[in-house]
């Protein structure tokens, strides 16, 4: 009987914190009496249709707070707005806050489109007021005479809070800034040039008005390195030379081919007039034998003829004969 007295009385205290529970979480009483004590009125139905809203209500009072502390002068309806466009709410009021204090005009709807488009709005407010040093890469350009030289530069540039909604970031800065290098360098007659003023190169770049059209703004671009490179002149003109060598050994070869065409061209045709000196040669014997049969050349001609012929061979083989044996004797002999 006493456990069973114990029932109602526990189920009642296990009742009222649940609905004690549900109601400070569905009421922030707490967050109400926070934002009442820094001096902000906010009602409490006002944080109830937040959470119908499906808005947290920390995420709106806590900045309120500090924007209020701060001296700034926002409204509920402008952070929830913001809130539920899916921007960060606390990085703009901080922004709004260091730019408060530094003196930089920056309205609430700015800052709310900066962070909305991307970028992170304090940061661009720090940068306003503490100016970055961007480093560019090794930069290699060409002067006149041929010899590279490369450049290291450090730019100093400070956020343009007008312009960083469809403004061009760093890689444009850099991309301006190697542009500008290349084409200072390449107009200076020698490498000396660039050497011994290093300072063209930052004011030649500083006046070309590299920033237009970016989120920053160019304080200064220092040259923190120069080098001298390779001599690409020199480099172009040897690959020059050895392409007009190749050209000249293909053109020669070509040449010689035509050469090599025609001379077998004229071996063939003196072997074509040969075929014709066998073909008349074998014609004589016929010539002859007709010359015969007609009477026209007697036996004793045609005999004599081969007595010439025999005797005109065996004078040749004699003679080849002699030539053979004195080359013999004397192999320096040239006749």
């Amino acid at each position: 009987m006493a456990d069973a007295a114990w029932i109602g009385p526990l189920l009642i205290v296990v009742v009222g914190i649940i609905v004690l529970s549900i109601f400070f979480s569905f009421f922030p009483v707490a967050l109400w009496i926070s934002a009442l004590a820094s001096g902000l009125r906010i009602g409490i139905i006002t944080l109830v249709a937040m959470r119908l809203r499906r808005v947290t209500p920390a995420r709106i009072v806590n900045p309120m707070i500090k924007a209020h502390k701060a001296g700034l002068s926002l409204t509920i309806n402008q952070l929830e707005s913001h809130y539920l466009a899916g921007g960060n709410v606390d990085r703009v009021v901080n922004a709004l806050i260091a730019a408060h204090r530094a003196n930089i005009p920056l309205e609430f709807e700015r800052a709310a489109a900066i962070d909305l488009a991307g970028r992170d709005v304090l940061q661009a407010v720090q940068m306003s007021v503490n100016p970055r040093v961007i480093e560019t890469p090794s930069i290699s350009a060409v002067a006149r005479n041929g010899i590279e030289v490369v450049v290291i530069a450090r730019v100093t540039v400070r956020a343009n809070i007008d312009r960083l909604v469809g403004g061009a970031g760093e890689e444009t800065i850099i991309a301006r800034v190697g542009e500008g290098i290349v084409s200072t360098v390449g107009s200076s007659d020698t490498h000396k040039e660039v050497l011994e003023n290093p300072d063209k190169i930052s004011r030649t770049v500083l006046e070309k008005g590299l920033d237009a059209g970016t989120a920053f703004e160019i304080l200064s671009i220092d040259i923190a390195d120069v080098d001298v490179g390779k001599n690409i002149g020199a480099f172009l003109q040897t690959e020059q030379a050895e392409a007009d060598k190749r050209i000249a050994q293909a053109k020669a070869e070509e040449r010689r081919a035509m050469a090599v065409a025609e001379e077998q061209e004229m071996n063939a045709r003196v072997i074509e007039m040969k075929a014709r000196v066998v073909e008349a040669e074998s014609e004589v014997p016929i010539a002859m034998a007709e010359a015969l049969r007609g009477g026209k050349l007697g036996v004793m001609d045609y005999l004599n003829m081969k007595n010439l012929e025999a005797d005109t061979e065996m004078r040749g083989s004699l003679g080849g004969m002699n030539v053979t044996h004195v080359d013999k004797q004397d192999p320096h002999n040239n006749k």
